[in-house]
């Protein structure tokens, strides 16, 4: 009876490893699996979020107000980058009555805009709360030195005169090797001090290369786009020779130029009077004027207009239609509909930008 007592005894201790070991197992393989599961399920969670986030929409760098997104912290994710593209057409317009009196209660209905002779609509109108990014192009070539002094000082007072804290100005030196003077700034203090620190003029005049140069330099800044030329406009020495290509530069930079045109105070020979019309055409076609003061007087009331028509214009915004981004050179027609009393001054055209093909290299 002893050994059959322990041999049940054995039984049952047997029976009990073998049920805690299946138990200790089943839990092992619950574990495992559960702890698998973990990092998988927050991993998964973590993409889920990221999918979740709606993209950043695309700004137009252009528009009044607009500004490019940012991400906070220090990385920024690839994937996140979105490419900027605007085809706004940037339209300022200066609109005075038959006295020369600028009118400034218009409404953008009261505006009709021709692109190639067709009927197109006007999106947005703003008048001086856009802000202007403004390039000063500083003839200090030879060919400039009657009244050099009064020039200076009469930039140095424009300067005080037209800059609002949101404005910035930049300075390009008008000489043989034309170059940037001094970059955008709010500060009217170290412009004027790059004024009057030019020397005596001399060397050859690279005006057009100017010109393409500072529009260009202000191509990527949002804003009134506009070129002070305060030159003779005699060109001697750019390597851009034609005032076709310079005018089709200006117009795909969307600048206006404004011209006061100093040295001819002498009378008026061929020469000038090619450089005269040269200045005509770059400030008809952008929108801008041109102002020829024969006196140091007047050479001050010059930059005055120019101020005073600066703070006055209304400013239109014209978007194309996809078909018309082909790299052309577009006309616009402006009029204010039922006033035959005004006059406009406004830029005559635009380039397209060209679209590229969906796939293209660079896109």
């Amino acid at each position: 009876m002893g050994r059959v007592a322990r041999s049940e005894s054995h039984k049952t201790r047997d029976r009990a490893h073998r049920l805690r070991t299946s138990w200790t197992s089943l839990l092992l393989v619950v574990l495992f699996c559960f702890g698998a599961s973990v990092p998988a399920w927050g991993q998964s969670g973590r993409r889920q979020e990221g999918k979740g986030k709606p993209s950043p929409r695309p700004i137009d760098p252009n528009r009044p107000g607009a500004s490019t997104p940012t991400k906070a912290g220090d990385e920024i994710d690839p994937d996140d980058i979105v490419k900027i593209s605007s085809n706004l057409v940037p339209i300022p317009v200066s609109v005075v009555d038959k006295r020369g009196i600028a009118v400034v209660n218009l409404k953008l209905d009261d505006f009709e805009l021709r692109v190639d002779g067709e009927q197109r609509p006007l999106s947005d109108l703003t008048r001086s709360e856009t802000s202007v990014r403004l390039t000063m192009l500083f003839d200090n070539s030879g060919s400039l030195d009657a009244a050099r002094e009064f020039e200076k000082q009469a930039a140095i007072r424009f300067f005080r005169k037209v800059l609002r804290p949101m404005d910035e100005a930049a300075i390009y030196s008008i000489e043989t090797e034309s170059y940037l003077a001094t970059p955008l700034t709010h500060d009217i203090i170290r412009l004027e001090q790059t004024i009057a620190m030019f020397g005596r003029p001399e060397g050859g005049t690279s005006l057009f290369d100017a010109i393409v140069g500072a529009a260009s330099y202000l191509r990527p800044y949002s804003g009134r786009r506009v070129l002070v030329i305060v030159s003779d406009g005699i060109e001697t020495t750019s390597k851009i020779t034609e005032l076709d290509v310079v005018v089709q530069h200006v117009l795909a930079d969307d600048c206006q130029i404004y011209v006061v045109q100093t040295g001819l105070y002498e009378g008026a020979n061929l020469r000038a009077l090619a450089a005269e019309r040269r200045m005509e055409e770059l400030t008809g076609q952008t929108g801008g004027a041109v102002y020829l003061p024969k006196t140091t007087a007047e050479l001050d009331v010059a930059f005055d207009q120019i101020a005073a028509d600066l703070a006055q214009q209304y400013v239109l915004s014209y978007y194309p239609d996809a078909e018309q981004r082909d790299g052309r050179l577009h006309k616009l027609e402006l009029r204010v509909k039922a006033r035959n009393d005004v006059r406009i001054r406004s830029r005559r055209g635009y380039y397209a930008p060209r679209v590229k093909p969906a796939g293209s290299a660079g896109w």
